[in-house]
């Protein structure tokens, strides 16, 4: 289909423009486009950034980095704007693992574990780790399946661990766990997670170590003190509205803080998911970012929270849109797989993907050069916040913090456009203080 049948605009979930742009940028060449845009630009939908008379008035930092920890953090990060958004060892091959880190260590970003333990392949290349503790506790399980504090501190003290996130929710498929059969659970992978081989293992849809926000606070309390004070937050796709508000007001209440939310949008990628959740569960990236993000200012907790947006981030115009809504850094998934080899075949849940990114076939697997891919994460990451740069130089800002909503559109009907200040409208810092005392809903 895309080889001989699809136009330029009609893949999906990306289309040949996305794909094309990752190669070329992965592979270090050309990546303009000739005679001007195939997008409708009248069609309701289309997004633009407004541009400056007085573009280019400082020369932009090409690898600006983001602080992220806390005044309980004892081991702040220097993170990149741009980063691998999870993806578990299992979901891709170890080659796949193996290119991503030493493409990370290469660009100096970071590499998001996914929920399925630290494997050799992540540590090996010496790049920096962001460690995702999902459900399962996988690297922190105890043998009844619950979390285990020994096994966690032990885990977290790796050096190459530089932050730590609790996975609530997945964009993908949000409040749904998964089984690991036994006959796929291999030595290896029970090693890795801390379980016993050749035995089904669960990952329930929601967390046994706490039951309400007091508790998830607590936890990431504990995470941080156990890591020797390294980063800890937590990810979530947004649902239930409430439920985020619980957590910011038992934040304010409790003192306690994670140091950063990572906000996943219902459109998230991943190898599998049950077709009802990856379509119709889970608010969208960027009506979930900007609701976070506003409950946040509400409650007085965004200059301590910082926040990453995670969810089909492919162009630095996507970077620019999210953190025009208030984001402070993001994370990719399918662009960095794309950079180290995949051919959008659609066949991550089948164990059969050709290009060797997303399976345990050997045979696949070692068709995958991790030099060269290695690399090309590399120039993508490079060449993609290189671009940003440009965006923002001809925004005629100075620096990417100065963004704001009113400097993207959205084409709402063909002769209505809305500036994202107009379509997610900000809320006051501390406007939603006094509701905690009044018990009124926000």
């Amino acid at each position: 289909m895309q080889y001989f049948v699809e136009n330029d605009r009609d893949g999906r979930p990306l289309d040949r423009v996305m794909r094309s742009m990752v190669y070329q940028r992965a592979k270090n060449v050309t990546d303009t486009v000739p005679f001007g845009t195939q997008m409708d630009i009248y069609e309701p939908g289309y997004e633009w950034m407004n541009h400056s008379m007085y573009a280019g008035r400082v020369k932009v930092d090409e690898d600006p980095r983001i602080m992220i920890g806390g005044e309980h953090c004892t081991q702040p990060y220097s993170a990149s704007l741009l980063n691998i958004s999870a993806m578990s060892f299992g979901s891709l091959s170890k080659n796949a693992v193996l290119a991503l880190n030493k493409g990370a260590k290469m660009g100096r970003f970071a590499h998001n574990t996914g929920e399925g333990g630290v494997s050799p392949y992540h540590l090996e290349p010496g790049g920096d780790l962001i460690w995702q503790v999902g459900t399962g506790y996988f690297g922190c399980r105890a043998d009844n399946g619950k979390f285990s504090p020994e096994k966690f501190e032990k885990t977290a003290a790796h050096p190459n661990i530089k932050m730590i996130e609790l996975k609530i929710s997945q964009g993908a498929k949000p409040g749904h766990g998964g089984i690991l059969p036994a006959s796929k659970n291999t030595p290896e992978i029970a090693a890795i997670r801390g379980v016993t081989p050749h035995t089904e293992v669960d990952s329930p849809p929601s967390h046994s170590a706490f039951k309400d926000a007091e508790g998830l606070l607590k936890l990431i309390h504990q995470m941080r003190d156990l890591s020797g004070g390294k980063p800890v937050g937590f990810k979530m796709c947004i649902g239930r509205k409430e439920e985020f508000i619980d957590i910011c007001e038992a934040m304010v209440k409790t003192g306690l803080k994670p140091d950063f939310i990572t906000i996943d949008g219902g459109e998230g990628g991943t190898g599998a998911a049950p077709v009802e959740f990856s379509n119709s569960l889970g608010m969208p990236l960027l009506d979930g970012l900007a609701f976070a993000v506003d409950t946040l200012r509400g409650y007085a907790l965004k200059e301590d929270i910082k926040v990453i947006a995670s969810g089909k981030i492919i162009s630095s115009f996507h970077i620019a849109r999210v953190l025009a809504i208030g984001a402070d850094l993001c994370s990719s998934a399918r662009a960095m797989m794309l950079a180290v080899g995949c051919i959008q075949a659609l066949q991550c849940n089948k164990n059969t993907c050709p290009a060797g990114v997303a399976t345990q076939d050997p045979d696949l697997v070692k068709g995958l050069d991790v030099e060269d891919k290695a690399l090309r994460t590399y120039n993508f990451h490079k060449n993609t916040m290189k671009s940003f740069g440009e965006l923002i130089s001809a925004a005629g800002l100075v620096h990417h913090s100065e963004i704001d909503r009113t400097y993207i559109n959205l084409r709402a009907e063909v002769n209505s456009v809305m500036r994202y200040d107009e379509l997610y409208p900000e809320v006051a810092e501390g406007a939603y203080l006094d509701r905690i005392k009044n018990h009124t809903p926000a």
